[in-house]
């Protein structure tokens, strides 16, 4: 910094000031006022200045407003043009989501519909499967209950022929008379008939 005042005393006229003194005026060459200021240059200052704002305005109104003009109106025309696409767009993403919606609903049905008739196949083979194995098992019971009957009625039989001696031996030795099988057999029948 110090070398750029002592670039700057060395550039001054001998003698204009002195080192560390500050200077309060300021000398003009040619003397008078500042030229935009003098009353005589009022007039072509004011020509200049129309012809300026006029070709500025002629300028402005014929090339650079009327293209921003279009620039604005493509704009515009643009973004209407992108809106309509898009509002139909829109209208068809919703037909296709409508599709959609509909053609799921229906394949939901259709699977619904085979689930029933699935269930309902499956029950019934299973009720029809039951019903053979219920017939199969009843016709083994009733074949079983008949050789339980068979068994039974034999060892019926053999316990009247059994209990017809016992009582005949019983009484036999309690009475010293025998009493005749066939009395005793017709004893045992109307006591288990009633």
């Amino acid at each position: 910094m110090a070398n750029i005042v002592l670039a700057a005393e060395e550039a001054a006229p001998h003698g204009a000031h002195e080192p560390g003194a500050t200077q309060t005026s300021v000398e003009h060459h040619g003397g008078g006022e500042f030229p935009p200021f003098q009353t005589e240059n009022f007039v072509p200052q004011l020509v200049w200045l129309a012809l300026t704002f006029g070709l500025l305005y002629i300028l402005m109104s014929r090339i650079a407003l009327p293209r921003i003009g279009s620039i604005l109106h493509d704009r515009e025309s643009r973004i209407e043009s992108d809106l309509f696409a898009s509002r139909e767009l829109q209208a068809k993403a919703q037909e296709a989501a409508a599709a959609h919606d509909e053609t799921l609903r229906v394949t939901k049905a259709q699977a619904q519909d085979i689930g029933r008739a699935a269930q309902q196949q499956s029950a019934s083979e299973t009720a029809s499967r039951r019903a053979s194995e219920e017939a199969a098992f009843a016709e083994k019971v009733a074949a079983a209950e008949a050789q339980i009957l068979a068994a039974k009625s034999e060892a019926l039989s053999n316990v009247e022929a059994i209990a017809t001696e016992a009582a005949g031996a019983i009484l036999e030795k309690l009475t010293g008379a025998r009493v005749a099988a066939e009395t005793l057999q017709g004893e045992f029948r109307n006591i288990k008939a009633s």
